[in-house]
C-alpha cells in the first residue's frame, strides 16, 4: 500500500492529517449505513401498502357471474323449488307463453289490464302454497301495484285454455284469448320480499307468501305515497351489498315502501 507524504510537514502532521481523514470516512460511512436502513424501511413500508392496495382490490374485483336463461324475466323459485317466470313487457309477455310454456306449466294473470304473465314450470302438480306463491307474484308484477292497490283477483289457466288467436277480432302484444273456467285467487295481496341467496350470492325477490330464506331480507309493499324504485335502488344496494343496476332489473315499477 503506497501512502503519500508531504515532505513540507513532520511525520506527527503527516500522521494527523490521516487520522482526520479516516475519521471523515468512518462518519460518511456510518450516515450511508443510516440511509440505507432507512431507505428499506421505506422500501417495506411501500410493499406493505401496495400488498394491502392489492388485497383490497382482490377483494372488491368480483368474477363476472354467468347468468340464467330466466334472469332476463321476472323470476323466482317457489317453496316447493318449482321455477316461476314473467315478462318484464308485452313483448316479453309473449316470450314467455310462446317459448317457455309447456303442458302441465300454470298461466297466471292479475285480473286488470297490465301486468306480467307468470308461468309457473310443472304448475298442475304444485301445492296450492306454490300456487298461492305464483299468484302474489303476478299481483306485485301488475298495475295493481302501479295504482298502490293493496289486493287484486288474479287467475291462473293451463296452456291448452290459452291462444293468441281471436275469431272476427285482434289480439294485440302481450294480450291472450282465454277460454273455459279459470281457477281464481280472490283479493290476493300485493307484497314481495328483497333479499340475497345462492353461491355467490345474488339480488332477489320472492313474493311475501313465500318460506324462502334469503340473506338482508326485506319487505316491499306498494305505497301511493312511497319511492319510484329508482330512487330506492341506491341505499337497498348499499344494505344488500349489490350493484343498484342489479336491483334496477328486478324491483316492481311503480311507488314502493320499505317495511
Amino acid at each position: 500500500m503506497k501512502i503519500r507524504l508531504c515532505i513540507d510537514k513532520t511525520v506527527h502532521d503527516n500522521a494527523a492529517y490521516y487520522y482526520d481523514q479516516a475519521k471523515e470516512m468512518r462518519e460518511k460511512a456510518k450516515g450511508l449505513e443510516t440511509a440505507i436502513a432507512e431507505t428499506k424501511k421505506e422500501m417495506e413500508k411501500a410493499q406493505k401498502e401496495e400488498k394491502k392496495k392489492t388485497e383490497k382490490l382482490k377483494e372488491s374485483v368480483k368474477v363476472k357471474r354467468e347468468k340464467e336463461w330466466y334472469e332476463k324475466f321476472h323470476w323466482f323459485n317457489t317453496s316447493g323449488n318449482r321455477l316461476a317466470i314473467g315478462g318484464k313487457d308485452a313483448q316479453q309477455n309473449d316470450l314467455v307463453f310462446a317459448r317457455y310454456m309447456d303442458e302441465g306449466d300454470l298461466f297466471f294473470h292479475a285480473d286488470i289490464q297490465g301486468g306480467s304473465v307468470v308461468i309457473l314450470k310443472d304448475g298442475t302438480n304444485a301445492s296450492e302454497q306454490e300456487k298461492k306463491e305464483a299468484a302474489q307474484f303476478a299481483a306485485s308484477f301488475s298495475n295493481a301495484w302501479k295504482n298502490g292497490n293493496a289486493s287484486v283477483d288474479v287467475y291462473a289457466v293451463q296452456k291448452s285454455q290459452i291462444s293468441k288467436h281471436a275469431t272476427g277480432g285482434y289480439i294485440p302484444t302481450g294480450a291472450f284469448a282465454i277460454t273455459g273456467s279459470r281457477e281464481w285467487f280472490r283479493k290476493t295481496t300485493l307484497g314481495l320480499r328483497l333479499g340475497k341467496t345462492g353461491k355467490p350470492e345474488i339480488a332477489v325477490i320472492v313474493p311475501q307468501l313465500s318460506e324462502k330464506k334469503l340473506g338482508n331480507m326485506m319487505s316491499l309493499v306498494p305505497m301511493v305515497g312511497g319511492k319510484e324504485k329508482g330512487e330506492l335502488a341506491k341505499p337497498l344496494a348499499k344494505k344488500l351489498g349489490v350493484h343498484p343496476d342489479e336491483l334496477l332489473q328486478i324491483l316492481p315499477s311503480g311507488k314502493n315502501k320499505v317495511v
